[in-house]
């Protein structure tokens, strides 16, 4: 960790973005277009909160925890920016993965991400918790070659936005939470592919019908609306998301025809 390049190793953790379920036209209206999937495809909660995430080293004893934008903390109390409530949240998690047996492959680094959630997180907090609440979900786990923090920056970018980065399965993710004990964001369904809903209303109905309110709410306080829903495919080879608010602002100002340009979205 001393002679580490943090930037590299930044840049070689750092979450992609998602797509939306259907493409965005002009002005953040959805288009009657669908992401295609096919096979078995897994729905999980979307939680609004603070995407975090725990990097562990391939000795699996050291780790860096972060954002998806920076680097907050490293193990032993160096920290680069203890401001942050994701290392509140997720630095007992670390410990505990690092001080045990942890489930390595060669020499990769292993890097968690999870929604920290709750008090003090993001302007929807307040829909998690009435209280100084403060939460955590896994939804995603990526294995990296350690050799790749040698290569330049503009290297690394190209090579992550290429999708570089190796993305554990659904089977992994669970094997991984029960060994563990670390919380998954809610599975709501697991249907297959051409049984999504393809029309922008009928989408917004399906999320209505399958998660009409958080599933992880952290008190009795807590508001309860929800953000949406994630949909990967169970080997993960396409991943995309349905908020509520794009469906919602779509219908309310053009409910039966949805027009304009499209443009990709980005992860929020």
């Amino acid at each position: 960790m001393t002679t580490l390049n943090l930037a590299a190793l930044h840049s070689a953790t750092k979450y992609p973005s998602i797509l939306t379920y259907h493409a965005l036209g002009d002005r953040g209206a959805l288009l009657e277009e669908a992401t295609p999937f096919h096979g078995e495809v897994v729905a999980t909660e979307k939680i609004d909160g603070a995407n975090g995430r725990i990097i562990v080293m391939p000795d699996g004893q050291d780790y860096v925890i972060g954002s998806r934008e920076e680097l907050f903390h490293a193990k032993g109390d160096r920290v680069f920016n203890p401001a942050s409530r994701i290392v509140e949240a997720l630095k007992p998690l670390a410990d505990h993965l690092t001080a045990g047996p942890f489930p390595l492959t060669g020499n990769r680094i292993t890097t968690l991400y999870l929604e920290v959630y709750g008090s003090q997180v993001g302007a929807a907090q307040k829909q998690y918790a009435g209280e100084d609440s403060i939460g955590y979900r896994l939804f995603d786990v990526s294995s990296v070659d350690a050799d790749v923090l040698g290569w330049g920056q503009e290297r690394i970018a190209a090579w992550r936005d290429r999708g570089g980065q190796d993305w554990w399965d659904e089977g992994a993710l669970q094997n991984l939470t029960a060994t563990e004990g670390i919380p998954l964001t809610p599975r709501l369904a697991v249907v297959q592919g051409d049984e999504l809903p393809t029309s922008v209303e009928a989408m917004h109905q399906w999320l209505t019908a399958i998660l009409p309110s958080t599933l992880v709410p952290l008190d009795q306080g807590a508001g309860g609306k929800p953000e949406g829903v994630v949909l990967r495919s169970s080997d993960r080879t396409t991943i995309a998301k349905a908020r509520f608010v794009n469906y919602e602002k779509t219908l309310r100002h053009n409910p039966r025809q949805v027009q304009g340009g499209k443009k990709p979205a980005t992860t929020g």
